[in-house]
């Protein structure tokens, strides 16, 4: 199933993310019965390989079944909950694919502050820090809501203390529900809102509710700005 790079589809839990290298990874294990083979496969270190089971199990529990020695050098396979994580996967992914990019907060500003492909923007939520292009001063910033992440603000990283250096507290406005992602608008400020997709799995972890108050941050090189014309 194909999905378009710009997206990223990421299944979160305990601070670990579920990545498509990682489902990559999980399959070759079903498919080759050991994690050695389904290392080679891929091209990848064993030792590279074996480290990431292991953090995907401490946040999501027991993926694989190894079993060491005998005749046969022992092998691996995945367990139920493995299986349905990777299921989970593929629904998030093909709705994420027709949703995504249809869900964007766009700003309009102006640049303030350069650092080579990187600019800061004062726009009327705040400043953001966003990919724009050389020569211009008038910019509109795309935020694409798979790019997003919500947390509550007791969880809430601290500003300057994660690479998503966007940060934006607010208020849930409304949150639509799908079969495995939401969409959940958030009130920045009365003339703004910004809208994050995220796994209904999150929705209910959070407590995104009507009128739950959030920290939404965003990294600067996922969000982009064009050059507009003033009027």
């Amino acid at each position: 199933m194909d999905v378009s790079p710009d997206f990223d589809v990421q299944l979160g839990r305990d601070g670990v993310a579920l990545t498509v290298r990682d489902r990559e990874l999980l399959s070759a294990i079903d498919e080759a019965g050991s994690l050695n083979a389904a290392a080679d496969s891929l091209g990848r270190s064993y030792a590279h390989a074996q480290r990431r089971v292991v953090e995907l199990e401490d946040a999501f529990g027991s993926l694989v079944d190894r079993s060491r020695g005998g005749g046969g050098g022992g092998g691996s396979e995945l367990t139920d909950r493995a299986q349905e994580l990777l299921a989970t996967f593929d629904r998030v992914r093909a709705e994420f694919a027709g949703v995504a990019e249809a869900d964007e907060t766009v700003l309009t500003g102006r640049v303030i502050d350069r650092d080579g492909e990187l600019a800061t923007v004062e726009t009327a939520a705040g400043r953001v820090r966003a990919v724009t292009p050389p020569d211009c001063t008038a910019v509109a910033v795309t935020i694409r809501a798979d790019a997003v992440t919500l947390n509550r603000p007791a969880d809430a990283p601290e500003p300057g203390g994660t690479s998503a250096r966007n940060r934006f507290e607010g208020q849930v406005l409304e949150v639509d529900h799908g079969e495995t992602l939401a969409r959940v608008t958030v009130g920045i400020d009365p003339e703004l809102h910004l809208t994050a997709l995220v796994t209904v799995e999150s929705v209910e972890r959070l407590g995104l509710d009507s009128r739950a108050a959030v920290v939404a941050t965003f990294k600067a090189t996922a969000t982009r700005a064009v050059a507009r014309t003033e009027s």
